[in-house]
């Protein structure tokens, strides 16, 4: 492997050396990653199973699942939370008004 000076090099040089080293890390990163999945698959043919099998499809079976309210606003009961992700507008002004989570319990 030749050997780069980096302390003579401009700063110029040195960022085009920088961008030189990303593009490659890159790539050595893809091409690892190309043989490590070749290498799962010929393990898990050779052993009869495939790979859906042993890893599954990636999706989680409750990924797109629509789940219940747990919380309503009580002046409008169209208006519901669930109790995941961020607080809807109307539940964080009742909070901050001293009301308790467990009052729009549904």
């Amino acid at each position: 492997m030749k050997q780069i000076n980096v302390e003579r090099l401009s700063l110029k040089d040195l960022h085009a050396l920088s961008v030189k080293v990303k593009r490659a890390l890159a790539v050595a990163r893809e091409r690892e990653r190309k043989q490590v999945k070749a290498q799962i698959e010929t393990l898990a043919t050779e052993a009869g199973f495939t790979i859906d099998e042993l890893f599954g499809r990636g999706r989680s079976s409750l990924k797109g699942r629509k789940i219940a309210p747990k919380y309503a606003n009580p002046d409008n009961r169209v208006e519901t939370w669930s109790g995941r992700g961020r607080k809807p507008k109307w539940l964080v002004a009742r909070l901050k008004k001293g009301a308790k989570i467990e009052q729009f319990a549904i």
